[in-house]
Parts: structure tokens; sequence; C-alpha cells
């Protein structure tokens, strides 16, 4: 009796954390829109957020009419689950958990694609899309390996979707993008169409990616765990899930420092999502050891994959899907015929070659490979084409630089009441050794250095009868503190100060971002407008160029405007007594 007891509330207990699990699976959701958001630019912010919410609710819809009676109705043949309504014709015996599990498996699915296909695509085709892969695609391939179907029949193992869901992502992703084009201005073409440059477009907001990667990662302990029928196996699930990321996190930024000579942190972010991917279809199956060269393995993979798309496939994808789900979907499922083993709780058939299980289960995993990949590279490329063919897949080319956020969802901005500036194809860059005057002493410079470095052109000469000033200065970000406190010194205590896009001469070096490097076409700097006419305009010019010289060609550069009136608004007062209260 104490037995049957137990094993109830064990039973209950797995019910209720088989739920859990999928709840954890449906808020990896906001991981995935948080990562791609990052990893693009502001302008196209909101039609991400768009995409991916409209992933889980358009499946949600699919799913229930035609979806998951393909996934697990009653098998036909091998192939399919029979369509069924049993949701509505048989409500109260109809397999909730199940469904509500599968469902946020399939969202998983589907957003996969929106990154890779990010900045350039029509809203509605994109609905389109994701209603089909949910309806369709995935359902069907998902039934062979969990619906009885022959992938299972065979004893083919995907745990938790490396191939079913990662890999099939991925794919649909790779022909989504290639069908799609790359993003305007990402590759540059000699004369007979020939890529002759690769040119870097930095996310916005890797804060948020890098907040995202977190939540997809604490979401994975239930896409891997959910199914654990045990406590040991459970746990041992958490272990693989853990080794594995870290591993693939740790290699790629080891690999990126030593190959660009600093760690790229975009593709650290990658390769931690690359390991979670690749652990997923053997983490059940696996030890420790097998966790981590299987991670190993993904921080490698992630690397070259966005290497190959960029430089070998010229394929645009911008947050780097492709390299992630496509590649390592497919590794981590080899992987299980590589690293199994009856150590793992709950394994009690499984064993890979690496263990001396011999060829037959690496076999079987490279025929379910071929095969999910055969159905979804045809059948995504046929939904795309026809989508194309049809209502068109691409915006304008207006549209595109625009940004959809305004032009797909009229949003004017995704970040209203915020000061952002995209600086797409733009860092801050380290200084051009051509431009060192030789002398970062400003009392020692020669005037025509200090003429050089911060050079002062005056328009006042037309409008000085009043004797109020306006002084404009163009200087680098980091001197702003500076500025400031040298004026503050002198009694200026009014100024405004904006942030502004420049180059000249002193235009820097490129760094690297995704291994890409990024032209230094313009770089970020500060605007610093102060109005005076008590305080001497020339003791400000001396004391800005005082602050800003560091012996360098664009140290700054300051503008001396006459200006012909000046109105306080709140009070009325006009010209000299309007400023008495900023210097």
């Amino acid at each position: 009796m104490s037995v049957e007891i137990t094993k109830a509330i064990s039973d209950q207990v797995f019910g209720v954390w088989f739920l859990l699990g999928a709840a954890l699976v449906f808020w990896m959701q906001a991981g995935f829109a948080m990562v791609e958001a990052g990893f693009t630019r502001a302008k196209n912010a909101g039609n991400i957020l768009m995409k991916n919410m409209g992933d889980f609710c358009i499946g949600t819809v699919t799913f229930i009419a035609i979806g998951f009676s393909l996934l697990l109705g009653e098998d036909m043949m091998g192939l399919l689950g029979k369509p069924g309504f049993s949701i509505f014709s048989d409500y109260a015996h109809f397999d909730w958990s199940n469904f509500i599990f599968n469902l946020v498996f399939c969202a998983t699915t589907a957003t996969i694609v929106s990154g890779a296909m990010a900045e350039r695509t029509k809203f509605l085709s994109y609905c389109v899309y994701s209603a089909i892969i949910s309806g369709l695609i995935y359902p069907i391939e998902a039934h062979w390996i969990w619906g009885g179907g022959w992938l299972a029949e065979m004893g083919f193992h995907d745990f938790a979707g490396s191939c079913a869901i990662h890999m099939v992502g991925g794919i649909a992703a790779l022909v989504g993008a290639k069908i799609l084009g790359p993003r305007l201005g990402k590759f540059s073409y000699d004369r007979e169409g020939n890529v002759t440059k690769v040119n870097a477009f930095p996310g916005h907001n890797l804060p948020i990616g890098c907040l995202g990667v977190f939540i997809l990662w604490l979401g994975w302990y239930g896409f891997n765990g959910a199914a654990a029928t045990s406590v040991e196996q459970l746990a041992s699930i958490f272990v693989t899930t853990t080794i594995a990321p870290a591993v693939a996190t740790v290699v790629t930024m080891v690999y990126t420092w030593v190959k660009f000579g600093k760690s790229d942190i975009s593709m650290t972010l990658n390769a931690s999502l690359a390991g979670l991917v690749a652990i997923t279809a053997p983490c059940d199956v696996t030890d420790a050891f097998g966790a981590i060269v299987i991670g190993f393995v993904a921080g490698l993979l992630v690397v070259f994959g966005v290497w190959f798309l960029d430089y070998v496939l010229h394929i645009d994808d911008p947050v780097g899907a492709v390299a992630v789900h496509c590649l390592n979907g497919v590794w981590g499922t080899i992987a299980v015929g590589l690293f199994a083993t009856t150590t793992a709780p709950g394994n009690d058939e499984l064993v890979g070659l690496f263990y001396g299980g011999g060829m037959k289960l690496l076999t079987t995993q490279l025929i379910g490979v071929a095969a999910v990949a055969a159905w979804t590279f045809v059948t995504m490329g046929i939904v795309f084409s026809v989508i194309k063919a049809t209502m068109g897949l691409r915006v304008e080319k207006e549209e595109e630089i625009k940004g959809l956020d305004s032009t797909e969802h009229g949003l004017a901005s995704a970040y209203l009441g915020f000061s952002i500036i995209d600086v797409s194809n733009t860092m801050l860059m380290d200084v051009n050794e051509n431009t060192d005057l030789g002398n970062d002493d400003y009392e020692a410079a020669t005037p025509a250095e200090k003429a050089i470095a911060v050079p002062v052109v005056d328009h006042s000469v037309v409008s000085a009868s009043t004797g109020i000033y306006k002084v404009v200065i163009i200087t680098k970000q980091e001197r702003i503190e500076r500025l400031k406190k040298s004026m503050n010194n002198l009694g200026v205590t009014g100024m405004t100060v904006t942030q502004v896009m420049g180059c000249g001469i002193q235009k820097g070096a490129g760094e690297m971002y995704r291994g890409v490097e990024i032209d230094a076409t313009l770089l970020p700097k500060a605007k610093v407008e102060i109005v005076v006419s008590k305080i001497p305009v020339s003791e400000v010019i001396e004391t800005a160029k005082k602050t800003l010289y560091t012996g360098h060609i664009g140290d700054g550069k300051i503008f001396v405007y006459g200006v012909d009136k000046v109105v306080k608004v709140r009070t009325g007062e006009e010209d000299f007594a309007a400023l008495q209260d900023v210097e």
C-alpha cells in the first residue's frame, strides 16, 4: 500500500513539474524576443517583438486546428497522426498536459526563423509562414520522432529537440534568409555582382541580448528536463544542460580573443545558446565528459557557422540563428550516437560509439538527421517560394531603410521617451596614429599645434552688437565631464549637450564585430552649446581648448556665433538679463 501511495505522489509531482516545465519553455519566447531585438537595429525592435508574439499566438491557433492531431493523433503508416478535433469533441478526456507541452515546443521551432529574416521581411508574409510551420511542417516531422512514427520505431533518439525543433528551425531560417536576400548594405559588390566585402551591422542593445540569453538558459532547464521521470534523471539532465553551454561559452570567448585580439560579446552569447542546442538531444543519455566534448565542439561550430554564412554562402543572418540552431542541432543529434552511456540515470539501452556501442545508434541518428533535414529543406523551400511569388516576402527598399517599426506597425520608435542613436556601421575606434601631433602638453604646445588639434571657427563678426555669443563645441564623448567641470569653474552653469555622429581625419582603426571589421565611417561625438555675455568669449574658447587638447588632430572643434536676441520665456527677460542665471 505504501509503495502505491508513494508512486501516486511521485506521479502527481512529476505531472506538476511537466506543466511547470512547459511554462518555462513558454517563457523562452521572451528570451528569443530579447536576443533578436538586441542583436538587430533599434528601428526594427518593435517588429521583432510582434513577430515573436505572433509566433506563439498564431501557432496556438493552427496547432489547435490541425497541428496537435498531426503530431500525436493515431499513427497513420508511421508518417503522420490522424487529423481530429478531440479538443472540441471530447474535452473531458483530452490530453491537456501533452497539448500545452507540445504547443510551447512548436512555438520555439517557429520563432527561430524570426532572427535570421529580421529587418527586411513583410510582417504579413511572416505571419503566413508562422502558421504553416506550426500547423503542418513541424507536427509531421515531430510525429516521426515523438508520435510513434517511423523514426521512433527505428530507435532514433532526440530527447528534447535538437533535431525536431532546433535543426528544423535552423534549416527553415537558412532557406528563408537565402530566398529573402541580405539586408541593404550587408555585402559590397563589384560590377560583376561578386561579393567584395562583408559589412558589420552591430546590434543596438547587447544588454537586452544578454538578458535574453539568461532567460533562454533558465527556460532550457524546463525544455530539457520537463520529460524526466525520476529525480535522478532530472538532476543528471540539469548537470549536462549546465556543463555543455558553459564549456561552449568559454571556448568561443577564448577562440575569438585569440583570433580577433578581443573576445567577441555577441558570438560568446551565441555560444551559450549553441551549447544548449547541442545538449538538447543527448541530455538524458550522456555523462559529464560527453557534455564537455559536446559543448567544446559547439563553441567552435558556432563561430565557424557565422563565418561560413558571411564569407562563403553570403547569407545574411543578423542573430546567428543558423549557426546556433541548425549546425548545433545537427551536431547534438549525432552526438547521441557518440556519447550515449548507460551510466546516465534512466538510460538502460542506448550506447554510443565512444562507449562501446558500435555504429548502430550512430547510423540511426544519421538517418534521422538526413530525413528530417530533407523534409524541412523541401517544404520550407516551397513555402517561402510560394509566399515570395504571391504576396511578396520582402519589404520595399525605402521601408527597409526607414525601419519596419514605422512602415509595418506605425510605430515611430520602440524607445519613445529615450534618446537612442543607431550606430550601425559605427563604434568607438582606436586613435589613428597619423593624427598624433607629438605633444600632449597644452602649455608646451605651439600655437599651430593648438590650432590644428582644436580649431576655432569664428562667425561672430557680423552680429557682435549685443555682446552675446553662442559657442558650439564638438568633441569626444569621454571629454564631456572634464569640459563641464572647467566651464563651471569659469562661471558657466548653463549648457546644452547632445549626442551626434561625425568623422574627419581622426577616424581611427576598425574593430571587429562577429568576425567582421567595422567601417570607421562615423564616430559618436558630443555637441556642447553655450551662450555667454558677461564672461568674455575668449576665455570660454581658451578654457575649452585647454580642456580638450590631447595632442591629436580631432581633439575637438569650436564654432563661435554672434547672437542677435535672447529671450527667457519664463520671465520675459531679454538679452543680457536673460543669461544671468546661467553664467
